[in-house]
């Protein structure tokens, strides 16, 4: 047996922490020194409170600690160890995003990087044959496994579809989540509609407006910009929905986001 002193400099584990270990019903002391009152340790509670320790820098609670403990299921551990990394993953996207508009902001503050000029056009679009999957999903990164389903079914079925790919966005404003999209793939001839995978015909759209965004994905938010600023300076016209997006260049067909290519489609009216 050890007193607390002793198994933490054993363990390399403060006393305080020990004692809130103790607190928190996580790892008891073995016993309690009945004239001095001192917790003791034994050396078999270092497997236990190794195991707190890694489950703690793996971001669980208290409680998912505890509940941990209490199963000697391995399998079940891996589990919720599966969960929490999920969940820190997600994490992570969210903080690299957080880097990546501080770095914008930055860039845009001290005016290092020289502002990109996106040129408007437009064109008439025309109608396309093609095989559709539209959805909701939950923000718009969750578009690249849409995509993997679409071409998943379409090589299954041996159906050929064309490089023209486009995304077709149905809400009329921005969403955090919730973003309902449809994946257009340019067919030669129909096919049987199944399981939400449906062959339809895309309307032609007389008046485009049309620009092509460079670089990361996170440029798309300067050419609306550049879009706004266009429609006022082109009262005659408004925007319309819904609005496409074509990835010429992408994360499948290209390593470095600098050399990403989007072609960025809104539908005009005239006023």
């Amino acid at each position: 047996m050890f007193q607390i002193g002793e198994f933490s400099k054993l363990t390399q584990i403060t006393i305080r922490m020990l004692r809130y270990y103790d607190e928190a019903g996580l790892l008891k002391p073995a016993a309690i020194d009945p004239w001095t009152g001192y917790r003791m340790y034994s050396v078999d509670q270092i497997p236990v409170l190794n195991k707190i320790i890694y489950l703690r820098d793996s971001g669980f609670t208290v409680s998912e600690i505890a509940a941990a403990l209490n199963t000697e299921d391995d399998d079940s551990l891996v589990t919720q160890l599966d969960r929490k990394q999920r969940e820190v993953e997600v994490a992570i996207k969210a903080e690299q995003e957080k880097l990546n508009k501080i770095e914008l902001a930055k860039s845009e503050l001290l005016k290092k990087k020289s502002e990109m000029h996106y040129n408007i056009s437009i064109k008439s679009i025309p109608g396309y044959p093609v095989l559709s999957l539209r959805r909701t999903i939950p923000d718009y990164y969750g578009e690249g496994d849409l995509w993997q389903e679409l071409s998943t079914f379409a090589a299954n079925r041996q159906i050929h579809i064309s490089k023209n790919t486009f995304t077709i966005y149905y809400d009329t404003e921005y969403r955090e989540k919730d973003v309902d999209v449809e994946l257009c793939a340019p067919v030669k001839k129909p096919g049987k509609n199944i399981d939400g995978f449906t062959f339809r015909n895309v309307e032609p759209v007389p008046m485009m407006a049309c620009t092509m965004v460079y670089g990361a994905f996170s440029n798309i938010a300067g050419a609306y910009l550049a879009f706004a600023q266009w429609l006022q300076e082109n009262s005659q016209y408004e925007m319309s929905s819904p609005t496409r997006q074509i990835v010429h260049r992408g994360p499948w067909n290209e390593s470095n986001p600098e050399k990403y290519l989007i072609e960025i489609q809104i539908p005009l009216e005239m006023k």
